[in-house]
């Protein structure tokens, strides 16, 4: 395997490891205001619809789904997340 390989797939499990750790607290209300959980709603809900098909909420399953598919996530979702993250709740 080339290191062109390695280096992608690092960058991979990152940002997987990155949107698990924001999409766990965008999925946890009590550390988001009302229009911080909006706000990733309103980003995520048509990934999260064409990528995790299926897929009962609840239990982490949407974010193993979601980590299991990361290129699946648009850049917007993953923006609203990481801001989710960021961001103190108010």
């Amino acid at each position: 395997m080339d290191r062109a390989f390695f280096l992608r797939a690092g960058l991979v499990l990152a940002f997987a490891t990155l949107l698990g750790a924001a999409f766990a607290r965008a999925a946890s209300a009590q550390n988001m205001s009302r229009a911080q959980a909006q706000a990733v709603r309103s980003a995520c809900e048509a990934d999260i619809r064409a990528t995790c098909p299926g897929v009962q909420p609840g239990g982490g399953r949407l974010l193993q789904c979601i980590k299991a598919n990361p290129d699946g996530i648009s850049q917007p979702c993953k923006d609203a997340l990481v801001a989710a993250r960021a961001a103190p709740a108010q």
